[in-house]
């Protein structure tokens, strides 16, 4: 029977008996999730920031979750798993590379009304970053005395410092499937930054020149790319949006800023699968 006010009636197995069960605020503990937003000025905007990089530390904590996954289960040869894994934190980089869309309608005056009370406050020091950095091969032992202060932070980064990379497990899965991949390669020390190996690159043209042959280390090569560009596309749109805010102006940590992002541009996570595309079909 309709209502006279025109609500809609609830549906009869809707449950809102609710005091001695799982319910949907308590499974998701939002009593802590939607507390934990504290604006230290009364300025308007502030909350915007704070959410906007907030969520960014709930997706780098999925997508370190999932980038362990993949290297375990490169390690354990299971490339199906391991796929569907890539594919995932390729769509959240693009859901967080879609997400500065909504800081960018922070204005360059509003921002300057708060950005003073953040202190040394700055998304250089975020460890998850660094951490999800570290686990894809970028890794840099001076990073740990930012977080000197922090045991847990620096000690999940000092963990990640000396383990094997998403790289390095894809590259031993290679090497147990047969291909060539030189021993000094498989041997390193994965406590170093990934630096470009010439001797690799014929490994991978070997898998580009019979995809038919090699189609799932092929088809992994390309999840790894396509890894590669989603967090570059989200790197350069971190940059326009700084850029668009403060303009030159140095970093809260204490970064250059802008032209700190620009350097990290140039990094690169998997550098022979790109070299590699010189020579197919030349």
């Amino acid at each position: 029977m309709a209502l006279d006010d025109g609500e809609r009636p609830l549906e009869a197995g809707v449950r809102t008996d609710l005091a001695s069960t799982m319910d949907y605020a308590g499974y998701l503990r939002l009593d802590t999730l939607l507390s934990a937003q504290h604006p230290v000025t009364d300025h308007p905007d502030e909350l915007l920031f704070i959410v906007q990089h907030q969520t960014t530390e709930l997706w780098f904590t999925l997508v370190l979750h999932e980038l362990r996954g993949v290297r375990a289960d490169l390690e354990a040869d299971d490339v199906r798993r391991a796929r569907k894994r890539l594919a995932r934190v390729k769509h959240i980089f693009r859901t967080l590379t879609e997400q500065w869309s909504v800081l960018a309608t922070l204005t360059p005056t509003e921002y300057a009304e708060f950005r003073g009370s953040l202190g040394s406050a700055s998304g250089f020091q975020s460890h998850q970053y660094r951490a999800v950095e570290f686990i894809l091969g970028n890794k840099n032992r001076r990073m740990l005395d930012v977080f000197d202060a922090r045991p847990d932070a620096q000690g999940l980064l000092h963990d990640l410092l000396d383990s094997p990379t998403v790289y390095d497990a894809f590259l031993h899965h290679l090497a147990r499937r047969g291909h060539d991949v030189p021993g000094d390669v498989l041997d390193r020390d994965v406590s170093r930054a990934w630096v470009e190996t010439p001797a690799l690159v014929p490994v991978f043209e070997r898998i580009y020149a019979d995809t038919a042959a090699h189609w799932e280390a092929y088809a992994t090569c390309e999840d790894l790319v396509d890894l590669e560009d989603a967090f570059q596309l989200w790197r350069f749109r971190h940059l326009r949006t700084v850029q668009r805010t403060i303009g030159f102006k140095t970093g809260t940590g204490g970064s250059s800023g802008v032209d700190f992002l620009k350097r990290a541009l140039d990094l690169t996570f998997f550098p022979e699968l790109y070299t590699v595309r010189t020579s197919i079909g030349g």
